[in-house]
């Protein structure tokens, strides 16, 4: 451990860096039992759902942040060397997750990556499966290194992950081994039968294809339900749409007699909102579920609460069956 790592605990330390009343602290109220950070809201709140109150779980982006724009401050870096269990998504979602771990001083700290073995969808407009795993090198940065990262919007993904987080709670924590499991069977039968609702809420629609004015996020979705769905930013979501983008958009909608646009969370609706200025369609939210609002975090939102929304909001912009 460096002599500034030493000097940064103990600065955070000091100003109680770690008090729960401190407006960075993200963690459940649990005194004790096995500390885990997770990086992403799908993880935090599936890392809740297997850990129950065995388990104080931290999400480092904090809550009202879009998570392409996270960068891991000191003190992020603390709450991970005080881990016993640490869980991110991948190289794909998170590209700033394995250079920090290497100056990491934790020996004692599992490190998961909840994508691995999970096939990865190409990041274009059509949403075309890619013979590539979540553990495959590729190009690192918030393009996603032309890859769908989003994996959790497919609910069979889902499961999978589940089944890498109680994986790393059993490793880390083998005194509880039978509740992680139980628990990770417990919400799997819940992530199941959600599935089981946007099946059957989604069989009788007027439309099928999904125009959101947003970057590409619910292609995993689209498939799984068998939608056509069409990005304004078919790749980075850092990358503007071009004028000739929106005019293609503008025609699909004319064409499909679409009346409604989706956007999502955290990312201004500057594309949607133009669509709906040129053509008259009303806008709704489509949650991709990588963080939430502080007000979201504070009355204890969960991520089969935010898909029920959506459920319910496609439902209207895909002109379904009630």
């Amino acid at each position: 451990m460096t002599r500034l790592f030493i000097g940064i605990m103990m600065f955070f330390i000091l100003v109680g860096g770690f008090s729960s009343c401190g407006p960075r602290d993200r963690a459940t109220e649990a005194p004790r039992g096995l500390v885990v950070v997770t990086t992403l809201f799908p993880l935090y709140d599936f890392a809740k759902q297997v850990g129950g109150d065995k388990a104080r779980v931290i999400l480092l982006l904090p809550p009202g942040v879009e998570a392409h724009s996270f960068e891991p401050k000191p003190a992020d870096m603390i709450h991970i060397n005080s881990a016993g269990l640490f869980l991110y998504t991948g190289r794909y979602m998170e590209p700033w997750v394995e250079p920090m771990l290497k100056s990491l001083d934790n020996k004692g700290l599992t490190i998961v990556e909840v994508s691995d073995g999970i096939a990865l969808r190409k990041n274009t407009g059509e949403g075309e499966k890619a013979d590539r795993h979540a553990s495959d090198d590729q190009e690192e940065g918030h393009h996603h290194g032309g890859y769908d990262p989003h994996i959790w919007l497919d609910f069979a993904n889902a499961g999978k992950m589940i089944d890498n987080i109680v994986a790393g709670f059993t490793k880390a924590d083998p005194r509880n081994r039978e509740l992680y499991i139980r628990n990770g069977s417990a919400y799997k039968n819940r992530l199941m039968k959600l599935d089981e609702e946007f099946r059957d809420g989604l069989s009788g629609c007027r439309t099928r294809v999904l125009i959101h004015g947003g970057h590409f996020a619910f292609g995993y979705l689209a498939a799984r339900y068998n939608l056509q769905y069409v990005s304004a930013y078919e790749g980075s979501p850092n990358a503007e749409p071009t004028p000739g983008r929106i005019i293609q958009l503008e025609k699909l909608i004319g064409e499909k007699g679409a009346k409604h646009v989706f956007y999502e969370e955290l990312i201004s609706p500057r594309v949607a909102d133009i669509l709906a200025r040129e053509t008259g369609v009303t806008l709704l939210k489509l949650h991709g579920a990588h963080n939430i609002s502080r007000d979201d975090f504070t009355r204890g939102i969960t991520f089969i609460e935010l898909m029920e929304e959506n459920l319910r909001s496609l439902k209207v912009g895909l002109a379904c069956r009630q």
